[in-house]
């Protein structure tokens, strides 16, 4: 995962600005600026004893597709189309909330970019000589198995 800032040092921001500055790279091809995700926190599930009672450290990253500005049609149909309209990662798996917010966008970004990723075309390909003898040979193996299982002929 790389969130960039592009135009301005981190001390020329606030600390929790999220301005178009920063991005996520989802691809080399494809940056998405942070301010178009959304970004939601909200206590955490599971064990973590009054710690987990008082954080919250789980954070859902989502994405809106049809809202994005930074895709292009070709990409914006691509996505929805495999991804749906509202793309959306969870990250719980720590404690700080700074080290989930992390994990999702990177989590979120690997959605993107596998939904962004055109399938492998596949290659049709021959059976081999070698492989059309065994088949061959385990059906003339079973063949002889059920013709001894018949009763003898009268």
């Amino acid at each position: 995962m790389v969130i960039s800032p592009e135009d301005t040092s981190a001390s020329d921001r606030g600390a929790g600005d999220r301005g178009a500055a920063e991005t996520l790279r989802v691809a080399e091809w494809l940056s998405i600026p942070l301010a178009e995700i959304k970004l939601r926190t909200s206590r955490s599930s599971g064990p973590g004893g009054q710690h987990a009672n008082v954080t919250a450290s789980r954070v859902e990253a989502s994405f809106d597709v049809l809202g994005s500005r930074s895709l292009s049609d070709a990409q914006r149909s691509l996505l929805m189309r495999r991804a749906g309209t509202r793309v959306v990662a969870v990250a719980q798996d720590e404690r700080s909330q700074a080290r989930n917010r992390r994990l999702a966008l990177e989590r979120l970004r690997e959605r993107l970019e596998r939904a962004l990723t055109p399938p492998k075309p596949r290659r049709p390909t021959r059976p081999t000589a070698a492989s059309r003898e065994r088949r061959l040979a385990d059906k003339r193996r079973e063949a002889e198995r059920k013709r001894e299982r018949r009763p003898p002929q009268a």
